[in-house]
């Protein structure tokens, strides 16, 4: 499934050639689906947020949301791993944390502004945390249950505009101009204390020739 610039969400099979549905929406669609593949969210300018059951999306949305405050276009959204929560990132480098069941807004961060880059950001596995890029170089970690900043890191690799966790390893990728893997820092993972805190995590970088 992809939300393109013609306001259009394709879904495919990667079985076949065609595209096997098409749902007209306003403006740029952000699209996403859930851990199961039975839901899936299109988020569209305006701050409107869209469910829909990926066996019946012919017959339209099931819920919609309103992230209220902030009409900014959604350049990327994700569910977390366990489907409790929605995280969404606006064009103006807003990072908002919904609830996915009753939309309601849990958090939300403000970032460095990135001109012509737009920053992403992800949920650690556990759902318990969100990083993202920001647009001075840096990275930043928040817990969302304490609505606080745990972390930041400095890339010193542009604007990590691509952030990816593995799917079976502790580790995050950071992507701009290079491409850089974070890993837990053993020299740091002492206690107790620091073993549940995300500042734990030491770089390796890949420079493209």
């Amino acid at each position: 499934m992809k939300g393109s610039l013609d306001h259009s969400v394709r879904i495919w099979d990667l079985r076949v050639n065609a595209c096997q549905g098409i749902l007209r929406l306003r403006g740029r669609p952000a699209v996403a689906y859930d851990q199961q593949g039975l839901v899936f969210a299109v988020a569209m300018e305006g701050g409107a947020v869209k469910l829909f059951d990926s066996r019946s999306y012919d017959k339209g949305p099931f819920d919609t949301f309103l992230v209220g405050g902030d009409t900014a276009e959604v350049c990327d959204i994700k569910f977390s791993n366990d489907g409790k929560s929605m995280l969404l990132t606006t064009t103006n480098n807003n990072v908002y944390v919904l609830d996915a069941y009753a939309g309601e807004k849990r958090c939300g961060f403000s970032l460095d502004s990135s001109q012509n880059t737009n920053i992403e950001a992800t949920f650690t596995p556990d759902g318990q945390y969100v990083v993202s890029g920001s647009g001075d170089g840096s990275m930043h970690a928040w817990n969302i249950n304490m609505k606080s900043e745990v972390a930041c890191w400095n890339s010193n690799i542009g604007v990590p505009s691509c952030l990816k966790w593995a799917p079976r390893r502790v580790m995050l990728a950071a992507a701009s101009t290079v491409l850089t893997f974070w890993i837990p820092d053993p020299a740091k993972l002492t206690d107790e204390h620091n073993a549940r805190d995300a500042d734990v995590l030491a770089k390796s970088e890949i420079h493209p020739q």
